[in-house]
């Protein structure tokens, strides 16, 4: 048999080869990417390729035949695992994984379930190269004859790479200008440089920002507070004060989207209780999350510190030690004991430090619970037992309270046991979809019963109570299932209506008895802190903030989201088109237009305050501005 020559470089091309594929293929059938035209198709299935030439090609200086075949075999295993962890990361979050959410290391076990059910047993093809590698260098070694490459001929290798990167990147820079500042548009990157040149980008943008805190002075926030200052909105005078020195309990409901108010399963009503107890309250059916990476972290944040989240990772992973002048902490300087309630691990998603530098008082975290395996599911305690285990709480607390409760039942995968399902569940495609029905429920008969024991406890008629959904449940994965329920295509203008979230304030002897209202105005999280602390009675005319009262008449209908995509009372300006909300078809875009700058300016004025870490300048600025 004839054997073959200089194997140094065909083994590793034939190793690009196969990735190269495998990662187009993968591109096509496991992320939903998509792609205009033939130019975008292009640039598509050659990005993956300089990174893959220029990996390979180091194998190309070793002298050793079993070291190169050794190198080549564990890089090919390695970039195989980052193209898997991204599918299997994106069939939960439609989302690609980025440096700070690899180092959300705690957060691993608590994973474990939901990621367990995106993985499935056909998987292994996602490593069907690294086997033909393996079986190749295996047997196929005694027809290698390894031979010496000269140095023009690596050269000449490299410069291919090199020049296939450049190629790429001016593509990718004709058809979508400024690509690489659309750091927020993380599909846009992989689109365009790819997956492993886009986790490269990654690492860039994560020392970068571990740098702009040390080279951050307070000159930064005074544009950013001339801004704030300059779009301020006065409160209601009838609503400022108007729950003063009463309790504040904020009930964060996992995974809750709008579209299941007033909504049904086969003639059986999936929030039977919301759907009364809005008819009692301030209810916002044009209230949207806005969370990005860190999922319920990121409501937190925004709930807290009326500053969006960051586009990479969670805040409370990345910028936990910054300083903060959150509701908690502003709360606590006005004589409330401030706590949060949550049956899980304090480190889960590094809440534990994160909390401390928010300001709270407490919190009560697992340790505080009587948790068995008789009253857990899923992600653990089961929310009847959680919010009757905490009222018992509240009871010593200190007067007046405020207290952020996070429930757990409703979170992916969506696992009730039979005991607990109050309705059937969906019959589609999706056993995700299908299962969510279920738990939304059960979450809905345990607020009904956290009302009564609030009732029976005697705290009900001293507080506020504020419940809002803190992100999706059902991913843009499921889009056929949801097209089936919803009984109309899931375009991406009714995407990004799906991710309105309920919102429900409640004050007895102001909404109850039938007092209640909806209020339809667009909105978001990030309108929550100036909202409740001037219902409260406390101003934040100074605070740095983005968010507006909802109750002021001079509120603006403005919601943006971490991806770059805004909602207005009009308008909806989503995967880079402008949709009528009237007609929910894509209008001009000069419509939309107007409020790009606005969405801009806000995404990047709040992320130099948090890489910044630009408050602990806060009561400097006005000495700055001299």
């Amino acid at each position: 048999m004839k054997r073959l020559k200089k194997a140094n470089i065909v083994l590793p091309v034939v190793a690009v080869l196969l990735l190269w594929i495998k990662t187009y293929i993968v591109y096509k059938t496991s992320f939903n990417i998509k792609i205009e035209n033939f130019m975008q198709e292009l640039i598509l299935f050659i990005n993956p390729l300089s990174f893959l030439l220029f990996i390979f090609g180091l194998s190309l200086f070793f002298k050793s035949r079993k070291n190169q075949n050794r190198y080549i075999l564990i890089t090919s295993l390695l970039v195989s695992f980052i193209l898997y962890a991204n599918v299997v990361f994106y069939r939960f979050f439609t989302d690609f994984l980025t440096l700070p959410v690899l180092f959300q290391t705690s957060n691993f076990g608590d994973l474990g379930d939901s990621a367990a059910s995106e993985i499935k047993w056909l998987d292994f093809v996602y490593f069907i190269d690294v086997i033909l590698l393996f079986l190749l260098i295996k047997f196929k070694q005694k027809d290698i004859e390894m031979k010496p490459i000269n140095k023009v001929t690596r050269r000449a290798y490299f410069l291919v790479s090199a020049a296939i990167l450049f190629l790429n990147i001016g593509l990718a820079e004709t058809e979508r200008p400024q690509l690489l500042t659309r750091t927020f548009d993380r599909e846009m990157l992989v689109k365009n440089i790819g997956t492993y040149n886009y986790h490269l980008y990654d690492i860039f943008l994560q020392s970068k920002s571990s740098a702009q805190r040390a080279m951050a002075d307070g000159s930064e926030l005074i544009d950013i507070d001339n801004y704030i200052k300059a779009n301020y909105v006065k409160p209601d005078k009838d609503m400022f004060g108007i729950a003063e020195n009463k309790n504040l309990i904020v009930v964060s409901l996992e995974s809750l989207q709008n579209f299941v108010i007033h909504n049904d399963v086969y003639g059986q009503e999936v929030t039977p209780f919301l759907n009364e107890l809005i008819n009692d309250s301030y209810y916002f059916d044009q209230f949207y999350h806005q969370t990005g990476q860190g999922k319920t972290s990121d409501s937190e944040f925004l709930l807290e510190n009326s500053l969006y989240p960051l586009g990479r990772g969670a805040v409370f992973f990345t910028h936990s030690g910054n300083e903060y002048d959150a509701m908690a902490k502003k709360l606590s300087e006005k004589g409330y004991f401030t706590s949060t309630m949550h049956a899980n691990n304090k480190s889960f998603w590094n809440r534990d430090i994160m909390y401390q530098s928010l300001g709270y008082n407490y919190f009560y975290s697992a340790s505080d619970y009587e948790i068995t395996p008789e009253n857990s599911v899923g992600w653990g305690m089961k929310d009847i037992p959680f919010f009757e285990q905490s009222v018992d709480l509240m009871k010593t607390m200190k007067k007046p309270f405020y207290t952020k409760m996070i429930t757990l039942t409703n979170h992916h995968p969506f696992k009730l046991d039979d005991e607990d399902k109050f309705i059937s569940e969906y019959d589609s495609k999706s056993g995700t979809l299908n299962r969510y029905f279920t738990t939304v429920r059960y979450m809905d008969e345990a607020v009904k019963e956290f009302f009564q024991k609030l009732k029976d406890e005697g705290i009900y008629e001293n507080s506020i109570i504020v419940m809002y959904g803190d992100h999706y449940g059902i991913s843009e994965n499921h889009n056929e299932a949801m097209s089936q329920y919803l009984g109309k295509e899931v375009t991406p203008f009714v995407s990004a209506q799906l991710q309105r979230v309920p919102l429900i304030i409640h004050i007895p002897g102001v909404t109850d008895n039938g007092k209640g209202k909806t209020i339809s105005k667009v909105a978001g999280q990030i309108d929550l802190k100036p909202t409740l602390l001037h219902l409260l009675g406390v101003n934040t005319k100074n605070d740095i903030q983005f968010g507006e009262d909802l109750f002021s008449p001079d509120h603006h209908d403005f919601a943006v989201f971490r991806d770059g995509t805004f909602i207005t009372k009009d308008y909806v300006y989503t995967d880079s088109t402008c949709y009528s909300k009237e007609s929910e078809q894509p209008v001009e875009d000069s419509f939309c237009e107007p409020y790009k700058e606005k969405t801009k300016t806000e995404l990047d004025y709040s992320d130099k305050i948090i890489n910044g870490d630009l408050l602990r300048f806060y009561e400097n600025r006005e000495e700055l501005s001299q």
